[in-house]
């Protein structure tokens, strides 16, 4: 489990084809302090995508992508030299500044325009009419890892407002249009909307969006 908050920009070292897989290895100095170094089998979140630590290396660490991983993100169009956003795995007791994101990606959209407003600026981003239903506004949602808060959503896509240290801390201020993106609907919604049935979800996030309005 995560938060959405990067710790990091890390940058590949190399990303090689491994059978149907591939094999990912990241440089990631900085990443956790001396006495607190990652483990092998520890979970770190690549661009909001949950791998696990096969090896480490020096300065960074080595994963093993699945190709259901690879179809379900756009880690496959990594290559050397390509940032990632990095966080490692929440712990019980630390701060939840962001929100509950599990590291499971839904779907990989793509990014369609930037536009400023005022000191900060905002991103469209397009994605599936699924996923767009189960996103409302003021919820949050996970893009390449960066917890945000959605201040705009319709068929097919949302947006959301990022402040000049989320562009200057993350890998999503390099985005140009056309750009493929990790998204991670929020967690708690998609158990809501389980749990209730898809009428009364729209029922809820009809409610959700005109009580929230303001």
């Amino acid at each position: 489990m995560f938060t959405g908050l990067v710790q990091r920009i890390g940058e590949v070292a190399e990303a090689r084809r491994r059978g149907s897989g591939l094999s990912l290895t990241v440089r990631a100095p900085g990443l956790a302090p001396a006495e607190d170094p990652p483990a092998l089998g520890e979970s770190i979140a690549v661009n909001g995508a949950c791998l696990t630590a096969a090896a480490l290396t020096a300065d960074g660490f080595t994963a093993d992508v699945l190709e259901e991983t690879l179809r379900c993100t756009m880690l496959g169009t990594l290559r050397a030299g390509d940032r990632v956003n990095l966080e490692r795995a929440l712990r019980l007791g630390d701060r939840l500044g962001g929100h509950l994101v599990s590291g499971h990606v839904d779907e990989v959209g793509r990014l369609i325009s930037v536009r400023s407003a005022g000191d900060d600026f905002v991103y469209r981003f397009a994605c599936s009419s699924a996923f767009a239903r189960g996103t409302v506004r003021k919820g949050s949602v996970a893009v390449s890892g960066v917890s945000l808060t959605v201040t705009a959503v319709d068929d097919g896509a949302f947006e959301v407002s990022l402040i000049p240290t989320t562009l200057r801390d993350t890998v999503l201020g390099a985005l140009r249009p056309g750009d493929p993106v990790n998204l991670e609907a929020d967690l708690l919604g998609v158990y809501v909307r389980r749990a209730l049935g898809r009428e009364a979800t729209v029922s809820a996030e009809h409610w959700f969006a005109a009580g929230c309005a303001d």
